[in-house]
């Protein structure tokens, strides 16, 4: 029963229908609209993007529609970055549990995000390819977005006042200390290019394989502690809305976010995108492909008007514009979430498969009745599932043998990104 209901004295009670009728169209005229634009300029064509603005939560029921933006920067060939592309949407969804309502249902993505992210992974490695990608994936359902990435493409987010902040995290070894330091207990090698002399060039690597990240999806050849498992943070907006600017390395390595931001505002989404990649194209040079996605969540009485030019800038909201990904990051996000720009829903970015998949509900079966892999989805038997707790010394679960449960070969993949069991991948 809602506030609303408890209020209603008992002589004057609303029929059911007409209840769902009214949130139905309460909905209608809360929710924001969407626009989005895109541009690009390929040098080494290996990065691929993807939007899709009519999906739904509830097949059929146009209500409950949400969008889909993401783009994929891959390396050693497109390989990885057309496949996850191609299915990384469809595995999420598959993790879903059904039947939930809205709320619910914004509750329950972050796992599944997890979930979808680890089965591409371990999907494209079936296939015995060597190629690997970046993933930076972003659901807006209404004034709610949701941001999954591995790599170092970003999203960030730019407001109506012009204050920037950054949802994704930089997954490069040269600039995360914590990765670095989860990749080398893992069992992976980090270091500089050692050329004639011994003398040690270019960024931070891991060994074998080279990489720069410390999470990817694909890249067989380096080693499972190189992890698919994502970032993820949730965020709610103002009914102001705001603009978020989704785009590959080759953007942000000629251009800080704010730069970026600042370059496009007061354009509409599809122009916003061809200034953004411009002004990287005018700094820098193509010197990597170079991919932008921007999406204007707009309030419906202002449906009319791309992000507007800021008001002048007090010294502390400009410092606070200049922030960096990074713990500053999380200190503007909190100031964000205090004056009212965003609400903080979820952030998560443990690379313990276990921390991320949590605790299993009563709705972890599968519809014959028996377990089901929390990653890949196949059925288990009662004594096949194995728990995803099961020898986690740290686990938040104090019955290690309930739920979420992982079939053999999802056990395999989490003991060895957890460096429990060698990965296959040999330094030379």
């Amino acid at each position: 029963m809602t506030s609303c209901e408890g209020r209603r004295h008992r002589h004057n009670l609303v029929p059911l229908a007409a209840l769902i009728s009214r949130d139905l169209k309460s909905e209608k005229i809360e929710k924001p609209t969407v626009r989005y634009g895109h541009a690009a300029q390929s040098r080494k064509g290996e990065d691929y993007f993807l939007f899709k603005t009519d999906c739904q939560r509830v097949p059929g029921n146009s209500s409950s529609t949400f969008s889909v933006f993401a783009i994929f920067d891959g390396h050693n060939g497109n390989a990885a970055a057309i496949f996850t592309r191609e299915h990384l949407l469809n595995h999420v969804l598959g993790a879903m549990p059904r039947g939930l309502g809205r709320e619910e249902w914004l509750q329950a993505l972050p796992r599944a995000l997890v979930a979808g992210f680890v089965k591409t992974d371990k999907e494209f490695q079936s296939r015995g390819e060597t190629s690997g990608t970046t993933a930076t994936f972003v659901i807006v359902d209404g004034w709610t977005v949701t941001v999954a990435s591995v790599g170092d493409s970003r999203c960030i987010l730019a407001t109506q006042g012009g204050t920037v902040a950054t949802l994704t995290v930089d997954h490069r070894l040269e600039e995360n200390v914590e990765e670095r330091e989860r990749v080398s207990a893992s069992g992976g090698e980090v270091g500089r290019l050692s050329i004639v002399g011994g003398a040690a060039i270019g960024p931070l690597r891991c060994w074998p394989g080279g990489l720069c990240l410390s999470r990817s999806i694909g890249d067989m050849d380096v080693g499972e502690y190189i992890v698919p498992i994502p970032f993820v943070k949730q965020v709610k907006l103002s009914n102001a809305g705001g603009r978020l600017i989704i785009a590959s390395d080759g953007i942000w390595d000629a251009v800080s976010s704010e730069m970026a931001a600042k370059s496009c505002r007061g354009l509409p989404a599809e122009l916003a995108a061809g200034q953004v990649v411009k002004e990287a194209l005018r700094t820098r040079g193509l010197k990597d492909d170079t991919t932008c996605i921007v999406v204007d969540i707009i309030p419906p009485d202002n449906s009319e008007q791309p992000s507007a030019a800021p008001k002048k800038q007090s010294k502390l909201r400009a410092l606070f514009s200049r922030t960096r990904c990074g713990s500053s990051a999380i200190k503007l996000s909190k100031k964000l979430s205090a004056i009212g720009i965003v609400e903080e829903l979820f952030e998560e970015g443990s690379a313990m498969l276990a921390e991320r998949l949590g605790n299993d509900e009563p709705r972890g079966r599968s519809t014959s009745g028996l377990f089901v892999c929390t990653v890949c989805q196949v059925d288990l038997a009662p004594s096949e599932g194995i728990s995803v707790h099961a020898g986690a010394i740290f686990s938040t679960c104090s019955k290690p043998w309930q739920g979420p449960f992982l079939c053999p070969d999802c056990r395999n993949k989490k003991d060895a990104m957890e460096g429990k069991r060698p990965s296959g991948v040999k330094v030379a």
